[in-house]
């Protein structure tokens, strides 16, 4: 969907045999929309049982950014002339129709790695980011279920997106489908579940949990009115103006409640102030004007 099929591509697509009849096509030619890794080998080289392996374990791990193509030595003696094989095991990296980067000799794993990683990252990331501006886009024009299929599409090519992952819980936040938001939100993988795109969903839905009870507003903004103090009456008020989508309205009253007793209900106005800042995005106006307000407070 948005470029090399990652997921599902076997790893007789990512690494192949090849000789001087498919050069041509499988390095050359295929190095013009992915990286392609040429191992040089032969079957009485030693090193090259250790490296070839290690190679395939890592392109694998790349899941499609990268593809890697075995060439014999021994039987394609024209081809290791032409790129001048001095010695085996010999590989390079190929990138849109050119050598862009080789070694010689056995590596340590973690240069293995960083040599994969590399290359990968010439073809950019496949066409995700694209696709996560047109699933947020979705999401901002009220198409909450279109979104959730990009972003679950997305994740189906990178499971740990924290991008996508977070964007998936806010389509289906939007979609008042919460309680799957939760459940996605529970599965999130240990390695993004503390992320802040992970965290901002996390936030938006304990915001929509607390919507979901929200009172009257007419009523609530009658019972601030009627009594200044009634700070469980100021904090659902706020809770119910962002409800109605009032959100810089809902900071201001939160701001008041901390303004006037900042310790009520173990700060609990200062905790629901963090919670909407971290639902909203870091460079939202109404973000960074009730943190200044909010620290001046502190401050005094």
């Amino acid at each position: 969907m948005f470029g090399t099929d990652t997921q599902a591509a076997p790893a007789a697509d990512l690494i192949k045999d090849v000789n001087e009849a498919n050069f041509m096509a499988e390095v050359v030619d295929k190095s013009m929309t992915v990286p392609v890794i040429v191992d040089f080998w032969a079957p009485w080289c030693g090193p090259c049982k250790t490296l070839g392996p290690q190679l395939e374990a890592e392109v694998k791990a790349a899941k499609g950014k990268v593809v890697m193509a075995k060439v014999n030595v021994d039987e394609n003696q024209m081809i290791a002339g032409q790129l001048r094989i001095q010695s085996i095991p010999t590989v390079y990296a190929f990138w849109q129709g050119q050598p862009v980067d080789a070694f010689q000799g056995a590596l340590p794993g973690s240069e293995i790695k960083a040599f994969v990683d590399k290359l990968a990252a010439l073809a950019g990331d496949g066409g995700l980011a694209d696709a996560i501006t047109a699933a947020e886009e979705m999401l901002t024009e009220g198409a909450a279920a279109d979104a959730a299929e990009t972003f679950a599409a997305i994740l189906g090519e990178e499971p740990e997106n924290a991008e996508a992952y977070g964007g998936l819980i806010r389509a289906h936040i939007a979609a008042d489908n919460l309680e799957q938001a939760e459940q996605i939100l529970t599965a999130a993988p240990a390695k993004i579940a503390t992320s802040a795109p992970v965290e901002a969903a996390r936030a938006q839905l304990q915001l929509a949990k607390q919507a979901a009870k929200a009172g009257p507003l007419d009523q609530l903004r009658a019972k601030v009115e009627a009594d200044p103090d009634d700070h469980q009456a100021r904090f659902d008020y706020a809770t119910a103006l962002h409800a109605a989508g009032n959100v810089e309205e809902a900071v201001n009253q939160l701001l008041e409640l901390f303004r006037r007793d900042r310790e009520w209900n173990d700060g609990a106005a200062k905790a629901q102030l963090f919670t909407i800042f971290d639902a909203l995005k870091p460079n939202d106006p109404i973000v960074a004007k009730g943190r200044r307000r909010l620290a001046s407070m502190i401050l005094v």
